[in-house]
């Protein structure tokens, strides 16, 4: 079996639905203490300073640009909010648990 971290997010291409909540629970036991709120996943992070907080916003950006996905951040000195949540379907896709994901691994490294 393949491991969320391990996938690609997959381009939107119009029509899909967003994933039932049984999906979404199963994909959830997947992730780190990743919660959902509404149609998105949420996670806080919290860092030791600023520098290190910011080290890990670029990190974010650079995984975002990568795999095409981009989450909504609200960053402060020492913490960073984090939602995932695919706008063209209105709800979430695997694509966001697969970010999500791969945030958590990589914070593991």
């Amino acid at each position: 079996m393949q491991t969320l971290a391990s996938q690609q997010c997959k381009p939107c291409k119009g029509g899909e639905g967003s994933l039932s909540q049984a999906s979404i629970d199963n994909l959830l036991k997947q992730l780190d203490s990743w919660v959902q709120k509404d149609q998105s996943i949420t996670k806080t992070f919290e860092f030791k300073n600023y520098y290190q907080t910011m080290a890990f916003v670029n990190m974010v950006a650079w995984l975002s640009h990568k795999e095409d996905h981009h989450p909504e951040l609200k960053v402060t000195y020492k913490n960073c909010h984090i939602e995932y949540s695919t706008h063209a379907v209105n709800g979430l896709t695997e694509n966001d648990f697969i970010c999500a994901a791969k945030i958590d691994t990589f914070l593991k490294l």
